[in-house]
């Protein structure tokens, strides 16, 4: 009990410019392929159409991605859905063609594999998929700029710069991962971005509050001091959090099949991530900003008793 009250004596904070130096370098790495490689984006938003099949026996992918591409299909994105009987295609827009022609001329394609039927067609604008993209892109920016806002009345601007590079230093390495891999990246994943941000934020909260609470609680010892003692206070709840998340991930990874791959692998590097950011990168940018003891006492109220004046 009483270790877990005092933390395991790691000292974090004498990592501190290794880890600075591996997160900028991760964070270069994926800014390199950001721009250079840019994103793979899904039909949500470059536009396209989506068609659903059902074949009445079990159906090899392979078999349907070589039919596809031997008809001038080879862009289509294949699928199962739910079942090994259920196929999604995902097919980029075609000038000239509209998807009801277009689903059609699929449907007899597939007709080489098996016994197919088709279970739905929808399409999705080019117009549609630029909202899209414009649209996630200031639900990100919102959600960090309010978080700014909520920390620094919380706890202390530097605090709120703190975690803000945490989310930013989070959000780009697991953009980054997309980029690098060529995974694509659709509403869903995009969805799991915000979670991500929401899940690092209360990590961080965590660990900022029991800095706040040892500045004003320990009377001895350094800045590094007191976010190490800090650190490893909340070290135990940060894993057991962070475990107990991944093992679901990890499941709904593996098991909850292909379609929301995307979104459970966004999810698993963001909350890996986001445990490392909360450590490394929130903590050690307000040490950066040198946060003290001073900044973080209660204000004097007025009126207090003052002590005697020696005569």
């Amino acid at each position: 009990m009483q270790i877990l009250k005092e933390g395991l004596g790691l000292d974090f904070m004498g990592k501190r410019k290794v880890a600075t130096i591996f997160s900028l370098v991760l964070v270069l790495v994926s800014l390199t392929s950001l721009f250079t490689q840019e994103l793979n984006p899904g039909i949500d938003f470059t536009g396209g159409t989506l068609i659903e099949v059902g074949y009445l026996q079990p159906i090899e992918l392979n078999h349907v991605r070589s039919a596809l591409k031997e008809d001038g299909y080879g862009d289509a994105i294949v699928q199962h859905f739910g079942t090994a009987q259920d196929v999604l295609i995902r097919l980029a827009p075609r000038e000239g063609v509209k998807a009801a022609d277009l689903s059609s001329q699929v449907l007899v394609t597939l007709r080489n594999t098996g016994d197919v039927d088709m279970r739905r067609v929808e399409f999705v604008g080019p117009q549609v998929g630029d909202e899209l993209t414009e649209d996630g892109g200031l639900a990100v920016l919102f959600s960090l700029f309010a978080i700014l806002i909520y920390v620094a009345l919380r706890f202390e601007y530097r605090f709120s710069v703190g975690a803000v590079a945490a989310l930013i230093h989070d959000v780009v390495l697991t953009l980054g991962l997309f980029s690098l891999l060529q995974i694509e990246f659709d509403l869903p994943v995009l969805a799991a971005i915000l979670a991500v941000i929401g899940y690092s934020l209360n990590d961080t909260i965590v660990v900022f509050d029991r800095i706040r609470e040892n500045f004003r609680k320990m009377r001895k010892g350094t800045s590094v001091d007191v976010i190490n003692q800090s650190l490893n206070q909340t070290l135990s709840r940060t894993l057991m959090t962070s475990i107990t998340t991944l093992i679901v991930l990890l499941a709904l990874f593996f098991l909850g099949g292909e379609i929301i791959h995307g979104f459970a692998l966004a999810l698993i590097v963001g909350v890996v991530v986001g445990t490392y950011s909360s450590i490394y990168v929130a903590s050690n940018t307000i040490l950066a900003l040198g946060i003290s003891k001073e900044d973080l006492m209660p204000p004097q109220k007025e009126g207090a008793e003052q002590p005697d004046s020696v005569v």
